[in-house]
Order: structure tokens, then C-alpha cells, then sequence
């Protein structure tokens, strides 16, 4: 149960003690202000968190808060492992953390960062376009987008299980979360054009990896699936030799193509696929490391609520800190049995990662 204790109350309290457990290991820390303050006026700032490793050739890069407030569980899994770290060797490998990459969604109980975007559906590659919502996002735009403030009695549940009546669930999700681009105030709103985050990742990235033959890459979320289940979520086309990589290093069906059949969905945008697609090392392979909680209805409930509260409420307002708390909880819970066994698990992944890597000859990870 110690591992519990990395979870953190807000994000500034969660940078704070990141960046103090990184110091007392030596890590380099390379720091990003997006120029936006934080609830308590404090910075807000994405953070690359390095450890010594000239000369390896293989690196491990572990990134949580791309949904601002799913950050409280991915900045917990970085912090307990730095903590691990203090009394135990590392393996001979660089580690990369990337914390908080949407500071602002991670300050402000947000999934969405200051511009409204979902990062996760705002990484287009160069040729596509920032534009189009997918088939039949414009008629449920009212129904997830209302523009008033959020009450308690809203027949959202209802309305929600009506749709899913008539499209079924798959359908449903594909249209919803894959990513909009004409709503700007709607939820899954992937954004105009590509945000800041882009080009600092584009930049810090080819710095911290360079000489990196070889990158496993985790990126931590949750939200999708049973209560405590883990997948391993893939959002870019596999090659037969990557295939065969996810298999080595996380064992047979252990992943989930991104696809409507499963927990999760095709999307515009992925973090994952631009990663992949970048070029910043020979053999770069990387995995949504996602973590159930709560069922869809209440997850889209939840922010539906949130975005009504940000866009049409006031701050100060009993119905937006309720909304605010709601959110939280739908994402990273409250419930100890919930936190203890992601964390087991989510170190485990990792510690498992990092020794089959070690182990894994070179020409397992050559490009096809």
C-alpha cells in the first residue's frame, strides 16, 4: 500500500515532489512554462525528467497528463518509481519522464487544455487537416454540448442510454471520442491548429534521445474500461515486426488495436501515432497504458458537466466545484483498493518492460 502515498492533491503538490525526488537522483530536469497560472497562481509547467545514461542505446519514456487531470495517476506511477529508485539501482537504460504534459488540464481539474483541446486528438501528422467532425457528432452536439451552466437534474443518463438504443455502443463511441475539429467549445474538440505542445515535444524529445537506438514509450491514462483493468492501448498501424516487439516485451494478446470493438476507438490526432511517425530514434515503439475506472456514461457524464461548468459557469459556483470533484473522481478515484492495484501493476509494467528490453537482442528491434 506505500506506493499509494505518491498520489498527490493538486498538480502543483505533484510537480513539487517529482522534481525534488529527480534531484536527489541526478536527474536533469528541463523545464516548460506554458505562460498560464494555475489556481493558486502558481506556474504551470510541463516537465522532461531525465536520468544519466550516456552511452546507452535503449531508453524507457514514461509521459502521464496528456488528459490534464488523468495526470493525477500518471504523475503518482513517476513519482513512485523515483522514489523505488532512491535504495535500488537502475538498469542500465536512460529513463525519460514527461510530466504534466497538459499542465493546464492538470491545474484546472480539466481534461481539455487552455485552449480547449483534447492534446490527445491534436497531434495530426503534416498532411491532415484540422477540420470535419466525424458521422454523427453534429447531431449530438446539444446533447453533449448544452450551453448553460450544469444542474443535478439533468436526464443525461437517459437521454445517453436512448442513443446508444438506437446506434449501439460502438457506433456511438466512434462518433463521440474520436475527435472533432468544428465544435470549439465541445467535448473531444481536437483543436484549429497544433498546439504549443507540439513543438516543445518536437525539440525536447531529439534532445533528450539523442544517440537512442531503441525507445519503449508508456503514456499513462484512465478512464477506459472495468474498474482497476489495465490495457495496452495501440493508436497507430503495427507492422508485423512490431507486432512481434509488443508481444516480446508484454507477452501474447496483450495489447488492443485501436478499434470500436474493444474498450477503445479509432481517433484523429493520437499522441502515440505522431511519436511513432517523428523519427526520434531508429525503433521507436510506444503504448497507451490505460486503466479502467468508472463505465462510459458516467465518464461522458462527468465531462459534460465539467465542460458546461468551464464554458457557461462561474468559478465560484457550488454547481462548477461539484462538477470539478466529479471529474476527479472519474478519473482517478478515491477508492484505495482502486489506487493500490494500478499502482502494483503500473510499477510492475514498467520493471518488466525495462528487464525484457534489457534483455532483447537488437535485431528484434530493427526497422522493418
Amino acid at each position: 500500500m506505500g506506493e499509494v502515498s505518491a498520489f498527490s492533491e493538486d498538480y502543483a503538490t505533484a510537480r513539487q515532489r517529482l522534481l525534488q525526488a529527480a534531484s536527489g537522483l541526478d536527474w536533469s530536469i528541463e523545464s516548460h512554462s506554458i505562460g498560464i497560472a494555475g489556481p493558486n497562481g502558481e506556474e504551470l509547467t510541463f516537465d522532461a525528467i531525465c536520468s544519466p545514461g550516456d552511452g546507452c542505446e535503449n531508453a524507457i519514456v514514461l509521459s502521464s497528463g496528456v488528459h490534464g487531470v488523468e495526470g493525477f495517476f500518471g504523475s503518482a506511477v513517476q513519482l513512485a518509481l523515483l522514489n523505488e529508485w532512491s535504495s535500488h539501482s537502475l538498469p542500465e537504460m536512460r529513463y525519460v519522464f514527461l510530466h504534466a504534459l497538459n499542465p493546464y488540464g492538470f491545474a484546472w481539474i480539466r481534461r481539455f487544455d487552455e485552449n480547449n483541446a483534447d492534446l490527445n486528438r491534436n497531434f495530426l501528422l503534416r498532411n491532415e487537416q484540422y477540420a470535419n467532425s466525424p458521422v454523427g457528432y453534429s447531431e449530438l452536439d446539444s446533447l453533449l454540448n448544452p450551453k448553460r451552466p450544469p444542474s443535478r437534474w439533468e436526464p443525461f443518463v437517459l437521454k445517453a442510454l436512448w442513443e446508444i438504443s438506437r446506434h449501439g455502443m460502438p457506433a456511438l463511441k466512434q462518433a463521440i471520442a474520436s475527435g472533432q475539429y468544428e465544435y470549439p467549445q465541445g467535448l473531444f474538440f481536437g483543436g484549429f491548429v497544433p498546439s504549443k505542445m507540439q513543438t516543445v515535444l518536437s525539440e525536447s524529445l531529439k534532445r533528450v534521445l539523442n544517440g537512442i537506438q531503441r525507445v519503449v514509450h508508456l503514456d499513462f491514462h484512465t478512464g477506459l474500461g472495468s474498474m482497476g483493468a489495465f490495457k495496452l492501448l495501440i493508436d497507430y498501424p503495427l507492422s508485423e515486426r512490431q507486432r512481434n516487439q509488443l508481444t516480446d516485451l508484454f507477452g501474447l494478446n496483450s495489447y488492443e488495436d485501436c478499434g470500436s470493438a474493444g474498450v477503445s476507438y479509432d481517433v484523429r490526432g493520437g499522441f502515440g501515432r505522431w511519436c511513432v511517425s517523428q523519427s526520434f530514434v531508429p525503433n521507436y515503439l510506444f503504448g497507451c497504458a490505460e486503466y479502467g475506472t468508472y463505465s462510459p456514461i458516467k465518464i461522458v457524464g462527468g465531462l459534460r458537466a465539467e465542460n458546461q461548468s468551464h464554458h457557461w459557469g462561474a468559478p465560484s459556483a457550488a454547481s462548477t466545484k461539484r462538477a470539478k470533484r466529479r471529474l476527479k473522481e472519474l478519473f482517478c478515484p478515491s477508492s484505495l483498493s482502486w489506487r493500490s492495484r494500478v499502482m502494483e501493476h503500473s510499477l510492475q509494467l514498467v520493471t518488466q518492460t525495462a528487464h525484457k528490453l534489457d534483455k532483447l537482442s537488437p535485431a528484434t528491434f530493427q526497422a522493418s
